[in-house]
């Protein structure tokens, strides 16, 4: 391999996208010979410690800073499309009128010109491959990228990203892509629907997490605590179904069950979720915590009795694909109840959780009582997560599955063909 391989995504780091970063580090320490850009830096002020293992630089299309930054990222950006011109104006023209004729949106056009600018930062990384980590915006700028100097790419589809993009749009990316990665066979399935001829393209490869962080914790030498310790992770949005969980620890609550409830993560819905809790008289059973890093989830995981993730599926089709959180629980030995969601059930096998129906917080409840009464239950289905993740969802056993794609060297240890893919 002479040349390097490009990994694009939205915004990066970001706390709550954990997957990009251990996809990251796993493509790295298989051999991927990595560079990373974003299109914007995401601002948070809370960051994974474990960014500073990435090895790559990474690069921003719209860089942080002053006026003079921005000012001069707009003339670099100019410079890089009047280069494309000047060298294959037949092929920068047809995309003009691809864009005039078909996709006639301000984010379209934002997207082009973004991928002006990368193409020139691609061309002096010598990069051989350009890999998109999302289907909607960063596969749209490497679709241009494509369309403007003929660079190979692929990209990746999660969840909000192929539920709520185009069809029509999706399908053409999908013909002009290399290959296209999706995170279950939920998405895998819906992507090939999508795709019609160019099904074939569409692999599956799975998220993975580091066992070697989320481990489980020392076996408890007293007696179980009097109250259930559920632990639920995961952005304070509408998909995460967070009033189905208050909803089920209500109804535990008046039922003369003992439990309480952490809830990591930060987002939107937080005041109504809060405002939920002390109408539903749960003031002292429920704690939000907001956002944490990798390291005190880690801690937070081992410190609870169950882990819940109540993933709902909205009128508009959004829906979770598969919540990284739930892999962290597994890999920490938690027994996990979990909502029977697009991915989620895949990678729960029935001896590894409990599967609830989506929305039916009395079915959730049911399953929580059933794992209050039977603590040998919840050490069964413990550790046989921990077992089925490390064998299966490691995230360096995902990444020497993804190596070979993007020109790696065949990974020393054996691992199983993605879904799709020549054997």
């Amino acid at each position: 391999m002479t040349g390097t391989v490009a990994y694009l995504t939205k915004r990066f780091p970001r706390l709550s996208e954990t997957f990009i970063l251990d996809e990251i580090l796993g493509l790295e320490a298989s051999g991927v010979p990595l560079r990373v850009y974003a299109l914007r830096h995401p601002g948070e002020t809370l960051v994974q410690p474990d960014v500073n293992l990435v090895a790559s630089p990474v690069t921003y299309l719209h860089p942080p800073g002053p006026w003079r930054v921005r000012v001069g990222a707009a003339l670099s950006t100019a410079a890089a499309h009047g280069l494309l011109l000047l060298r294959s104006p037949r092929r920068y023209l047809a995309v003009a009128v691809y864009i005039a004729r078909k996709r006639r949106h301000l984010s379209t056009v934002r997207h082009f010109v973004e991928a002006g600018r990368l193409a020139r930062h691609l061309e002096r990384a010598n990069t051989q491959h350009l890999h998109a980590a999302f289907a909607h915006g960063p596969a749209s700028v490497a679709h241009f990228v494509h369309l403007l100097t003929g660079l190979p790419f692929s990209f990746a589809a999660h969840a909000k990203d192929l539920y709520l993009s185009a069809p029509d749009l999706l399908g053409r990316k999908v013909a002009a892509a290399e290959f296209v990665l999706a995170c279950s066979d939920s998405a895998a399935g819906a992507l090939r629907q999508i795709a019609g001829p160019h099904a074939d393209k569409v692999l599956l490869a799975r998220h993975g997490v580091d066992t070697g962080r989320f481990v489980p914790a020392a076996p408890a030498g007293g007696p179980d605590p009097a109250a259930l310790r559920v632990l639920a992770v995961g952005r304070l949005v509408d998909k995460k179904g967070y009033p189905v969980l208050v909803a089920a620890l209500a109804a535990l609550h008046a039922s003369g069950r003992q439990v309480s409830c952490r809830i990591v993560g930060a987002g939107p819905r937080r005041p109504e979720l809060e405002a939920l809790v002390a109408e539903m008289g749960l003031g002292q059973a429920v704690r939000f915590l907001g956002a944490r890093t990798h390291q005190e989830v880690a801690t937070a995981y081992r410190q609870a009795d169950v882990f819940v993730q109540s993933s709902v599926v909205l009128p508009d089709g959004d829906r979770d694909g598969t919540p990284n959180a739930l892999l962290e629980a597994m890999a920490s030995a938690v027994p996990v109840v979990a909502s029977a969601v697009a991915g989620i059930p895949e990678v729960v096998p029935p001896d590894c959780g409990l599967l609830v129906p989506p929305g039916d917080a009395a079915a959730l409840a049911a399953a929580l009582e059933r794992l209050a009464q039977d603590p040998p239950l919840r050490r069964r289905l413990g550790q046989a997560a921990r077992t089925h993740v490390e064998a299966h969802l490691d995230r360096l056993v995902c990444a020497r599955r993804l190596a070979p794609l993007f020109g790696a060297a065949p990974p020393p240890a054996p691992a199983a063909p993605l879904a799709g893919a020549p054997r």
